[in-house]
């Protein structure tokens, strides 16, 4: 994880100017991950995005 983009990423996300999913990718880690990275640091997640989050993890069926 290089954390410089890992920084701008958390400064980014904290000042809401990229979305959770924006920042992940701009960090180079994944939303999960980021969400960590962001609970350690003391900035809030909104709800509206932590649900989107545990929404996108079902897994697509080809029936």
């Amino acid at each position: 994880m290089a954390t410089n983009g890992l920084a701008a990423a958390l400064t980014l996300y904290g000042s809401r100017t990229l979305t959770l999913s924006q920042a992940a990718t701009q960090a180079g880690v994944s939303e999960e991950q980021f969400i960590r990275q962001l609970e350690r640091r003391g900035i809030d997640v909104t709800d509206a995005e932590r649900s989107s989050i545990a929404g996108s993890d079902r897994t697509a069926r080809a029936d």
